[in-house]
């Protein structure tokens, strides 16, 4: 397969460094193109006000570009301007934590995987549960062995696959669920500091309280040491609101 590779951590990034040597073990074509620089949720956020710049990586077998802008960029100049041909695969990944419910909506991750499958490419996001991650690359050739194997006709055109594996060894890991994301959202609360100069400033932090999670939901199921697969699609019509709209309005299209 020809895949395009990308992440939010930033071309350095262990998770993804991971993916790149277990797919080019496997032998895929994989073309690299991520952030230079650390760009955590930042959505699916595009640069418009100020030039993309490409920087070419090199180094121990690894070859990428790296890019002066965000996830979803590199994937749309990946796509229009880097590769030469449409790939068969785009995976964004393995990301730095946990990317479930809510997250999806933040996630660098999910919103470069989401900007492949809006062309129609079959596309991936793949997250670790943990904010340290040290050595990936046990789940990194699961990744490549499952994207390898999964019959891609199942998964209809603009479908993002987001898997998310647990923070402990792959081996320890209960099994592969396949589930819904949660609805629950964070509870937010900011540390509140002051600098050596006195000046006030925040920390955003966050929980989701364990009362809202549904059992079968991902982050739930991820909790307990699940691997999970969720199918996404992105589609935020509210169909019974637009239903009962309509017919407030007396509109019978």
């Amino acid at each position: 397969m020809r895949i395009l590779l990308t992440n939010d951590d930033g071309i350095q990034a262990v998770g993804l460094r991971a993916l790149y040597k277990a797919f080019a073990a496997a032998g895929h074509e994989v073309v690299c193109v991520a952030p230079i620089s650390e760009m955590s949720a930042v959505g699916h956020a595009v640069t418009l006000s100020s030039p993309l710049r490409v920087k070419n990586f090199k180094e121990n077998g690894f070859r990428g570009y790296g890019i002066s802008g965000t996830p979803a960029d590199c994937v749309k100049i990946g796509l229009s301007a880097i590769m030469d041909a449409v790939p068969d695969l785009v995976v964004s990944g393995i990301n730095a934590g946990g990317n479930c419910g809510v997250d999806i909506l933040y996630s660098g991750t999910v919103s470069a995987a989401t900007e492949g499958a809006l062309t129609g490419i079959p596309s991936m996001a793949v997250s670790y549960d943990n904010f340290n991650p040290f050595d990936l690359s046990a789940q990194a050739a699961w990744v490549a062995d499952f994207a390898a194997e999964l019959d891609w006709d199942r998964v209809r055109r603009g479908c993002v696959l987001n898997l998310n594996f647990p923070a402990c060894p792959l081996a320890e890991a209960k099994g592969l669920r396949i589930c819904r994301h949660t609805r629950a959202a964070y509870r937010d609360f900011y540390d509140r500091r002051t600098d050596p100069r006195g000046r006030e400033y925040f920390w955003l932090d966050g929980v989701i309280p364990p009362e809202q999670l549904s059992a079968d939901t991902d982050r739930a199921l991820l909790s307990e040491g699940y691997i999970t697969l969720t199918p996404l699609r992105f589609d935020f019509t509210d169909y019974e609101v637009l239903d009962a709209l309509k017919d407030a309005a007396g509109d019978d299209s």
